[in-house]
């Protein structure tokens, strides 16, 4: 029997979301200052990034939400 798109769907975001999740936590672990040197600039350009990818990810899914408007 084949997966359907939806049971496809929560198959993967949850396996692609644990990946993100634990890479997260490996990047937090660099906050740890008795084993890496950082500077605010530098932690700053890093969830700069981030968030830039995290919003354009988000962004695909909230345009797909919304209802298209037809007109005559």
């Amino acid at each position: 029997m084949s997966e359907s798109k939806s049971e496809k769907f929560r198959r993967l975001a949850t396996s692609r979301g644990d990946r993100v999740i634990r890479e997260l936590n490996l990047i937090g672990n660099l906050a740890n200052e008795r084993n890496y040197e950082y500077t605010e600039l530098e932690v700053q350009r890093l969830f700069a990034v981030i968030d830039a990818e995290l919003k354009e990810c988000k962004a695909k899914f909230l345009l797909k939400s919304r209802p298209r408007r037809v007109e005559f």
